[in-house]
């Protein structure tokens, strides 16, 4: 059954993003491969004993350096503001503490829904994502 492996996330620099994901937000570095003229194959991903979501395993996101004019637009607002990025979690309240820790901006305190526990917080870029533990 064909799952979705990566998703792009353009960003400004691989290695600011490249400290962010790992440091703030625990990914482990997958892969970083120089691949010429200054370009990079970089994949950051959700640890793999974080377990996924319906059996699919952990989508990495490959982090893309803007090129020009037109992508660096794009950096931090690639879902027009919105919402875009969900992370799941086991334990909502050790993951929130951790990464407020680390500097992470959440924009709301956490709240409890019928769905799970959830705030939003930002990247180093201003995209947002929902820290998510499902009820």
């Amino acid at each position: 059954m064909p799952s979705i492996a990566l998703v792009t996330l353009v960003v400004r620099d691989y290695d600011e993003a490249i400290a962010f994901y790992t440091d703030a937000l625990g990914f482990d570095l997958v892969e970083d491969t120089d691949r010429g003229n200054g370009n990079r194959w970089v994949v950051v991903r959700p640890p793999a004993d974080a377990g996924g979501v319906g059996g699919l395993g952990n989508v990495g996101l490959l982090l893309a350096r803007a090129k020009n004019d037109t992508e660096e637009a794009s950096v931090g607002n690639q879902t027009g503001g919105r919402v875009g990025f969900f992370l799941h979690t086991e334990d909502f309240a050790r993951d929130h503490a951790r990464m407020t820790e680390a500097g992470v901006t959440f924009l709301e305190d956490p709240r409890h829904e019928p769905y799970g526990s959830v705030a939003v917080f930002e990247d180093l870029y201003g995209n947002r994502w929902d820290l998510l533990q499902p009820a």
